[in-house]
């Protein structure tokens, strides 16, 4: 049975861009696998503890001899990597704050790179290859090439080679601009901002689509 595993991080609640591509990608991908089953994780409403002290030793410590803060640190780890093992698809939203990732991401990521686990403890191959990796990914600004701000948003680059370790591929669908509807001084971007959100829609609508050509 198909399985996704729908993460959202944005704390902007209903106003959220990377919310509303997340809800309209899982429909997407439920319409296209009626049987399939689901796992969510807010990332925003409920987020995963920084990585400390007892979480960083953990998988290091034979399963018997650790304290009670690392097994919970541990049976945390196999929680989140489980969820993704468990998975055909990850869906993630990324918004932008403050020219990277969310801070919950990059925990959830730390969660997720875990020796003996999501990768090979001796050797360091990989082993959450070839499931899906959708990122629906929002930008409150532009930052193509010739924008004022090019090169500042950092987040997919970093997604991109964190996961890595573990032999996830992320895939990126970005709306950007999605400030201007409520920042007087993009005002004039807003045509721009609808272009994207538009494009970042349809492209989400295709994705699981299978043309057959007769």
């Amino acid at each position: 049975m198909p399985h996704l595993l729908h993460i959202d991080s944005s704390i902007q609640g209903d106003r959220s861009i990377s919310r509303r591509l997340t809800a309209r990608a899982a429909a997407a991908w439920q319409a296209a696998h009626p049987d399939g089953s689901v796992t969510y994780r807010d990332l925003g409403a409920d987020p995963l503890p920084h990585v400390d002290t007892a979480s960083a030793s953990a998988g290091a410590v034979p399963a018997d001899e650790r304290t009670s803060a690392q097994a919970a640190s541990w049976e945390l780890v196999e929680r989140v990597v489980g969820e993704v093992r468990e998975a055909d698809t990850v869906l993630l939203g990324l918004p932008l704050y403050n020219y990277g990732a969310p801070s919950s991401v990059k925990s959830w990521v730390d969660h997720l790179i875990a020796p003996g686990l999501s990768l090979d403890a001796a050797t360091g191959e990989p082993l959450l290859a070839g499931r899906e990796f959708l990122v629906l990914a929002a930008r409150g600004g532009g930052y193509g090439p010739g924008t004022p701000r090019e090169g500042w948003a950092h987040a997919e680059q970093w997604l991109t080679h964190g996961v890595s370790l573990t032999g996830l591929d992320p895939v990126f669908i970005t709306a950007e601009l999605t400030l201007a509807p409520v920042q007087p001084a993009m005002a004039e971007l807003i045509p721009l901002f609808e272009e994207s959100l538009a494009e970042a829609e349809q492209a989400i609508d295709r994705h699981w689509t299978r043309v057959t050509v007769a």
